[in-house]
């Protein structure tokens, strides 16, 4: 289903990240601004669950005739048993393989002819397939979305095609580009128990190995309605939708037993871990990717640690780019990025080195900046633009269906509150510089780090 739509990996969201981040100074000592006053508009959100364990939250928005669907299946690759790998992206794809009334691949095609579009991602916590089409459709596409819940065909003949499609997508994303295999090198170091030792694309060997009982079986225990959180914002009446659903999904039976939920906790990390890799002709420059472990999406600590990690990362004013590339010039490119999930992940500070520099400098170079954040409360300025530019983020959201959908299902399913949509403006204005501080100082420590050098391949003689 369009591979090349479909998420991108954490590499190119950390090398790509500071293009798309508002300019400006950071760093800088300048007397208390004020935060905007604009706020997100607030989300009213109807919601109900259905005997069989579906719940379904509906947004009414009826400024265009357009309405965007989206079902959350609360499974991602942190589901997946040690050995095989990858079944929660390979199911992304099933599911566009066809079902009792659909044929293989129609169901974007329907979609497309009624002038809609559709796509699906998979990360570590959740497999999410999506729709936005003309309001008038919506009922249809309801239909759509509980025939391949109900009876999805998982054939021999689909999973022999589909594997085969999700390892050159895994060539094509982590092995052939630059850097590629960075991300999945230093979760195998950081996470031992865990299952984000591993990432969504999974390993060639366990797809290579893997069986038709255990695809199927995988389907049966995940893609259920107790498992599923349905989303729909737009030009639709919450009353007829909640109808709508009854009379599509209520007929879907509640398996007997309970969803396995993922329980290994991964144990207190005390002392650093470094770890050295080459990836030859293609990552010529020397490259190093530093992960903090820190607290999950939504946790107490969540909201100063997003400020922390903007005020360090976001955009060329942000402090990593400013120290690596435009002060002391030891980089060619540095970003970073907070990794919220489920359970506590990663904040990522990476840097690409100039020629003639080395990995172990950029690491000093990025341990110095987050000393900096511990030794010292950050400016009014710095925590004001960044508190401004996630209130934009949350604006500008609403503004669109697939957008508010996006953010009220990662609420609904990761926080599991669709209400904290309504109230993350207020945990962020009420974050000081102290808090930045103290999550930085608790956070950005040696016994939590993990570190991947990349060397340069040798020169040839």
């Amino acid at each position: 289903m369009r591979p090349e739509l479909r998420h991108a990996r954490w590499a190119a969201a950390v090398l790509l990240l500071w293009a798309f981040s508002p300019r400006g100074a950071a760093g800088q000592t300048s007397a208390p601004e004020t935060t905007t006053a604009v706020e997100p508009r607030p989300l009213h959100i109807a919601s109900r669950t259905l005997a069989n364990g579906l719940r379904v939250l509906a947004v009414e928005d009826h400024s265009t005739p357009i309405v965007n669907l989206q079902i959350w299946y609360h499974v991602g690759s942190k589901d997946e048993r040690a050995g095989r790998t990858g079944f929660a992206h390979l199911f992304e794809h099933l599911m566009f393989k066809g079902s009792a009334h659909v044929a293989p691949d129609q169901l974007s095609r329907i979609i497309e002819a009624a002038g809609g579009v559709d796509n699906a991602y998979t990360n570590d916590d959740v497999t999410v397939f999506w729709e936005t089409v003309p309001s008038n459709f919506l009922e249809r596409v309801l239909w759509l979305e509980a025939d391949r819940m109900a009876s999805l065909t998982v054939d021999q003949a689909n999973f022999t095609s589909e594997r085969e499609v999700v390892k050159e997508e895994r060539r094509l994303r982590i092995e052939d580009p630059p850097y590629g295999r960075l991300f999945e090198d230093l979760y195998a170091l950081a996470f031992t128990v865990h299952p984000y030792h591993h990432t969504t694309m999974g390993s060639m060997e366990d797809l290579d190995k893997a069986a038709l009982s255990d695809v199927q079986e995988f389907y049966r225990t995940y893609y259920r309605p107790d498992n599923a959180t349905l989303v729909m914002v737009g030009d639709a009446v919450a009353a007829e939708c909640f109808a709508w659903t009854d009379k599509y999904f209520g007929g879907i039976p509640k398996p007997a037993q309970p969803v396995p939920r993922q329980q290994l906790v991964e144990p207190p990390q005390n002392e650093a871990r470094e770890a050295t890799k080459s990836y030859g002709a293609n990552s010529p420059l020397p490259a190093v990717i530093e992960g903090y472990k820190m607290s999950a999406a939504f946790s107490p600590d969540y909201y100063a640690l997003n400020l922390a990690s903007s005020i360090l990362s976001s955009g060329e004013s942000s402090r990593l780019y400013r120290r690596l590339v435009y002060e002391t010039q030891l980089a060619a490119q540095a970003a970073g990025v907070g990794n919220f999930t489920e359970d506590p992940n990663l904040f990522l500070a990476f840097a690409v080195m100039n020629q003639g520099k080395t990995a172990e400098e950029g690491k000093a170079a990025i341990e110095s900046v987050l000393e900096q954040m511990k030794e010292q409360p950050v400016s009014e300025h710095e925590l004001t633009k960044a508190k401004n530019q996630v209130l934009a983020t949350s604006i500008f959201a609403r503004e669109g269906d697939q957008q508010t959908a996006d953010t009220l299902g990662f609420a609904a399913v990761i926080g599991k509150d669709p209400e904290l949509v309504n109230q993350e403006a207020e945990r962020y204005l009420t974050v000081t510089p102290k808090e930045i501080q103290r999550v930085a100082r608790e956070y950005f420590v040696v016994g939590r780090m993990t570190v991947l050098y990349i060397t340069a391949p040798a020169a040839p003689r």
